[in-house]
């Protein structure tokens, strides 16, 4: 008899163990939320890289991809756009008394590059 109520108390010991053991199912973490498009990104660095170098910003369409500006005598026109396998091309043209400072298109430039995380 003791070891029939031996195997029993072991059995529910076993049972009352096992009863308190639950896996949990994985959190649903999501992706995480996207950012800004590569056009988006590059539009921004554009627009910023010319009010850095004391572009005054004149007009701008995104949906054409093209931001307006003056600096003194110099018209800046900036283009941002996207090419057909998905990468996004920036050019920035400048015209009039481009002599009064033919560094700007360098320093746009390199304040786009800069705001690209590009060194």
């Amino acid at each position: 008899m003791k070891s029939a109520f031996a195997r029993l108390l072991t059995v529910f010991a076993v049972l009352f163990t096992l009863s308190g053991c639950y896996v949990y199912d994985p959190y649903p973490y999501g992706a995480p939320p996207p950012g800004p498009s590569k056009f988006e990104r590059a539009w921004n660095a554009a627009m910023g890289a010319m009010q850095d170098q004391g572009v005054q910003v004149g007009g701008s369409d995104r949906s054409t991809g093209v931001i307006d500006g003056r600096r003194g005598g110099i018209n800046v026109k900036t283009r941002v756009l996207t090419q057909a396998d998905g990468s996004v091309r920036v050019e920035f043209n400048m015209s009039g008394a481009t002599s009064e400072d033919p560094s700007l298109p360098d320093r746009i430039s390199r304040s786009y590059d800069a705001r690209m995380g590009r060194y």
